[in-house]
């Protein structure tokens, strides 16, 4: 029994922090939604049955039956009895599920189809991940700084244009620019007569 392959994967998972064990850690795992898979044993009581599903419910994991008694699993986890266990990590529930469909497909065939699914989409995000980091790393992505139009050098005239090139030469250097309208209105204004009114014209007599 030692050697059963579902137990070897449960011990690695232990191993490398990803499994909670007893109903305490497993409940706080499943309220932080941490939990990917609760399991239990063969000869659980009814209570800890109740409380699996109640788990399941808060954290939205699911919750399966182990072919292993208490003393079975305690003796892997090197307790004396084991009761309730929870996997944190998808690619361990998918696996776990995996060898348990193996085992019997009717039973878990609905479950590790659904792990299943779920362990790929974390997989795919995990590298969506990966691949963003390493893009601002190596600075792909990133747009090129805008830079200003080249400014024009002091002493360029007309005659840098090329041929054929129309419009004005640039004002000399500290002469303000003319505006038409500001130099129409310097013009001294002519006077109109108001309506109704007619202008004189002749000159006048002394008497």
């Amino acid at each position: 029994m030692a050697n059963d392959p579902i137990l070897h994967l449960l011990g690695l998972a232990k191993k490398a922090g990803r499994l909670e064990i007893g109903e305490e850690p497993v409940g706080s795992a499943c309220r932080a939604r941490q939990a990917r898979l609760v399991l239990l044993a063969a000869d659980a009581a009814p209570n800890t049955y109740r409380r699996a599903a109640h788990f399941g419910e808060a954290g939205n994991v699911l919750w399966l039956e182990l072919p292993f008694t208490k003393e079975e699993l305690g003796f892997q986890m090197g307790r004396s009895s084991c009761a309730m266990l929870a996997l944190t990590d998808a690619g361990f529930a998918a696996a776990v599920s995996e060898k348990l469909r193996a085992r019997d497909p009717e039973k878990y065939e609905a479950a590790a189809s659904q792990l299943k699914q779920k362990a790929d989409k974390v997989l795919r995000r995990q590298k969506e991940q990966r691949q963003h980091e390493k893009n601002l790393r190596e600075g792909k992505g990133k747009k090129h700084p805008w830079a200003p139009p080249p400014v024009k050098q002091e002493g360029e005239d007309s005659a840098s244009r090329p041929k054929g090139a129309k419009g004005r030469s640039a004002p000399p250097k500290g002469a303000k620019p003319q505006n038409p309208k500001a130099a129409h209105a310097q013009r001294p204004k002519e006077h109109t007569p108001g309506p109704g009114r007619r202008r004189l014209t002749g000159t006048f007599r002394k008497p």
